[in-house]
């Protein structure tokens, strides 16, 4: 994970008050995850929260700085849910990455097919304009790529999964693959997209 020391450098004023900046964050997941990241202003994010605009920069340095903050706590939270499932020693290693997808596309299909992944999200709308954003992107993404690799890599160990290509560029690729379902199920409205992931994915990708 990046280290990112500007979040703990706050400006002069008045002392934060305590909780305000947690609060301010789960109100920028929620609005940045629904309207996106230029359509969301930080009065709106100040106002959700119930604070005056200073002080969102008693916390943050900027919007983007924000940002940034935003995406570290939607991946930590992700992550958790990641490992919940590769942890589960009473499936085999293939089929706790399958009911990892799984469980995705339930929560996908109850919530209307619309977000899908706020790490996607700001790669397409802001990694191309803020080194910040697009580093704790990077870093997020191989994260969660690595944690497929080991999950993989042990389906291949137990010969579940063929070991034609390697566990590495196998994460890779269903990450990938899985990021760019996600815009077509909101293109679509539809789970046909993730549907076809899974089909393809466990039924032809990952096999022996």
């Amino acid at each position: 994970m990046l280290e990112v020391s500007v979040f703990n450098t706050p400006r002069r004023g008045p002392k934060p008050k305590l909780g305000t900046r947690d609060a301010l964050v789960q109100a920028g997941l929620a609005l940045l995850h629904a309207e996106g990241y230029a359509a969301t202003g930080i009065q709106g994010i100040v106002e959700s929260v119930g604070v005056p605009k200073g002080s969102f920069y008693n916390h943050f340095t900027s919007k983007e700085a924000f940002g940034a903050e935003v995406i570290d706590a939607y991946f930590d939270r992700a992550h958790g849910r990641l490992r919940a499932f590769l942890s589960d020693t009473d499936r085999v290693p293939l089929d706790r990455l399958r009911a990892y997808f799984d469980d995705l596309i339930e929560g996908l299909r109850a919530g209307g097919f619309v977000k899908g992944c706020l790490m996607g999200n700001f790669s397409a709308e802001v990694a191309d304009h803020s080194p910040l954003i697009r580093d704790h992107l990077t870093a997020h993404f191989e994260t969660w790529g690595g944690l497929f690799e080991v999950c993989i890599a042990a389906a291949q160990d137990d010969g579940t999964v063929g070991q034609q290509v390697t566990a590495a560029v196998l994460a890779r690729f269903l990450l990938s693959a899985w990021e760019g379902a996600l815009l077509r199920m909101r293109a679509e409205k539809s789970d046909a997209p993730l549907i076809e992931f899974t089909q393809v994915v466990f039924g032809r990708l990952l096999g022996p």
